[in-house]
């Protein structure tokens, strides 16, 4: 048994905050049912690459779910959802503010059918404020953030991350608020709404940065690879043509670097002693660094630095995170079948546990094909189902 066996989850976002937070919850048992709509379908379906006409980032976000197609904005499709909810534990939306109120399906008149109810609504902007309404996806959070202000070259443009980072960081903060919410309701016997913003977990994992603009005014700079709290710590480039990645957090890993590119004598410099004022002579700690390591293979590198326990790693791109034996060792990259290509292959579940662990048992499904058993399950019976499909409210 998983650990979140028994937990019933209706997923009814799009695209990646709110179905990433529901597929975390999946993965560790949780029966996550995706409501999509039937002809549209969640629009993360087209996003990315596609091998055979079949989306694989939707493999992904939509593994472990079973996927039920509803149009919620007809009256039909919102007594279908109603059902659903009765005794679900978990409602996942993302919708504009006001629309599930517009759709009868407000929080108030949910938590009435179900008192046990948890509500997570994650939006762009929040619930409430002079921007609640408006449309807000995760590139506006980094950029909002000031994530993409320290990003980049310190001569070059602010720089948005290649990936869904604020998205990815809001489904981690989502998934951990629906089980704090999950264990208040074991103490007070009743669900509550969330309101998440994708513009706010990523300025957690952001630092100090307001804490500190309010205490010295500082605004962080752009930097590149390196950082303002330690040098050196950089990508440095070898001589067969490999980037390598130098980290020095503690200054005992700092010490050992230096002394191995065959510079002791920087470690009785005053300004040594601390990671922030290593920073500033950052210029003069990557010529020594860089310069030692442009004279090597990587392979001797790595192997230089380990004998030294130095902190150092290659710069993958995912065809090397697929070979590597230190992912294979952890299980890292997950392979299994699929109907529609055959097999499929993506990231395992966050963690290992010891005794309940997470498992990915399917890879994410056509639009709407556990639409009937879902539906039987929430108490329609086969007429009523045959009658909702003639008229397009489900698929």
């Amino acid at each position: 048994m998983h650990a979140l066996t028994g937990l019933k989850v209706v997923d009814a976002a799009t695209l990646f905050a709110g179905p990433t937070a529901a597929m975390l919850l999946a993965d560790f048992g949780a029966d996550v049912i995706k409501v999509e709509h039937p002809e549209k379908g969640d629009p993360a379906r087209g996003h990315g690459q596609a091998k055979d006409g079949v989306g694989l980032w939707w493999k992904v976000l939509s593994r472990n779910k079973r996927a039920a197609a509803v149009n919620l904005s007809t009256q039909d499709g919102q007594e279908v959802m109603r059902a659903l909810l009765a005794d679900a534990d978990v409602l996942i939306e993302n919708f504009r503010p006001g629309t599930l109120e517009r759709w009868n399906l407000s929080p108030e008149a949910l938590l009435e059918l179900n008192p046990r109810l948890v509500i997570a609504r994650v939006t762009g902007f929040g619930q409430f404020g002079p921007m609640a309404g408006e449309p807000g996806f995760g590139t506006l959070a980094e950029a909002m953030s000031g994530f993409a202000a320290m990003t980049g070259e310190p001569d070059g443009p602010p720089t948005l991350p290649p990936l869904a980072l604020a998205d990815g960081i809001a489904a981690l903060a989502g998934a951990y608020a629906i089980m704090v919410a999950l264990r208040a309701r074991e103490r007070t016997g009743t669900g509550q709404v969330l309101d998440l913003a994708i513009i706010e977990p990523i300025l957690t994992v952001l630092g100090p940065q307001i804490t500190a603009y309010k205490a010295l005014g500082t605004v962080p700079p752009r930097t590149g690879n390196r950082s303002t709290n330690n040098s050196p710590r950089n990508v440095y480039r070898t001589r067969d043509g490999r980037w390598l990645a130098v980290s020095t957090s503690a200054q005992s890993i700092a010490e050992r670097v230096v002394r191995l590119v065959g510079r002791p004598e920087l470690v009785d410099e005053p300004w040594f002693a601390s990671g922030r004022a290593r920073a500033e002579h950052a210029d003069e700690l990557d010529a020594a660094v860089g310069g030692w390591i442009a004279e090597r293979d990587a392979g001797d590198v790595i192997a230089a630095f380990s004998e030294a326990q130095a902190a150092i790693a290659p710069v993958y791109d995912v065809s090397d995170v697929v070979a590597d034996p230190q992912y294979r060792a952890l299980g890292t990259v997950k392979e299994l079948p699929d109907p529609e290509l055959g097999t499929v292959a993506m990231q395992n579940v966050l963690f290992r546990m010891s005794d309940t662990p997470g498992e990915i048992r399917w890879a994410g499904t056509r639009l709407g094909s556990h639409t009937d058993d879902v539906l039987a399950e929430a108490g329609l019976d086969a007429d009523r189902i045959a009658a909702l499909r003639d008229r397009g409210v489900i698929a």
